[in-house]
């Protein structure tokens, strides 16, 4: 009998301690989603305020790129291409004697092509003459379809960039290409060789332009910036337009192109975004 109610004794004890246990269970997890769903006065996702940033770097170019091509037409494709080897030969004598290295040379493109010309044939035409004789016209021409496409030679051109790293001569060696013969000239474009420094000097400068933004609107706000919550680089540091542009057409020496001709400045610009938790 004592044994029997001692194991019920033992029984009620483990009942309870299970029911302490799952009510515990049940609280902590009805707490966890009244905070999920902000009944405690707590947001799963915290305030934010973005700021953009602006910053920008002028520097003075160092590089001047230049472009030409190569084109000649001729009976066969063989003479064609000789032609170009021909001019190329004498442009890159004087690049050379200019000082332009080798690595500094590049060929972007090269074709040859056949062309073709449209030929109709002529279409006598009878007329009567006083006699009423039939006898052939001697007035203009009549063609007659269908005409026919005929070979007419080949064309062979060659494609150059040139980087000139010594931008006081860029004029000059225009000149000395026009001279030599080439076809199409066009130039220069004045570019800085090494941007990386000048984009990190830019973007710093962004950033620091955004935080002081977002510095003296949360001070007017009455409000305390918190942690960083993203941070966007929009910046497009594209190419800016070169101070003088050169273009010659056809194996001619450039008349007026100067023997020096303005770099200017170059301008290298960061745009960011950053965003803040606010307390």
């Amino acid at each position: 009998m004592e044994m029997q109610s001692y194991e019920k004794s033992r029984l009620v004890k483990a009942g309870f301690v299970l029911l302490v246990i799952l009510s515990v269970y049940f609280a902590a997890r009805i707490i966890s989603e009244l905070k999920k769903d902000s009944l405690l006065g707590e947001s799963a996702t915290p305030a934010t305020i973005s700021f953009s940033g602006h910053g920008e770097v002028k520097a003075t170019p160092d590089i001047a790129g230049v472009y030409f091509t190569i084109s000649k037409n001729a009976a066969t494709i063989k003479d064609a291409q000789a032609g170009v080897a021909t001019v190329e030969k004498t442009a890159l004598s004087v690049l050379k004697a200019k000082g332009v290295a080798d690595a500094d040379i590049k060929t972007t493109d090269a074709s040859s092509y056949p062309n073709y010309k449209y030929l109709n044939a002529i279409c006598p035409q009878p007329i009567l003459n006083v006699s009423g004789s039939n006898s052939v016209s001697s007035g203009s021409a009549i063609y007659c379809p269908p005409g026919k496409q005929v070979l007419d030679g080949y064309t062979a051109s060659e494609s150059i960039t040139v980087k000139v790293r010594n931008t006081d001569s860029v004029g000059d060696l225009m000149q000395a290409l026009g001279i030599a013969g080439v076809s199409n000239l066009s130039g220069p474009n004045f570019s800085i060789d090494n941007q990386d420094a000048l984009k990190a000097q830019a973007r710093k400068l962004a950033i620091d332009d955004a935080k002081t933004k977002a510095q003296a609107l949360a001070k007017d706000l009455g409000v305390s910036l918190g942690k960083i919550s993203s941070f966007n680089d929009s910046s497009n540091n594209y190419p800016v337009m070169y101070a003088e542009n050169s273009m010659v057409s056809g194996a001619v020496a450039p008349k007026a192109a100067p023997a020096v001709i303005p770099a200017g400045q170059n301008t290298i610009t960061s745009d960011v975004t950053i965003t803040y938790e606010i307390k």
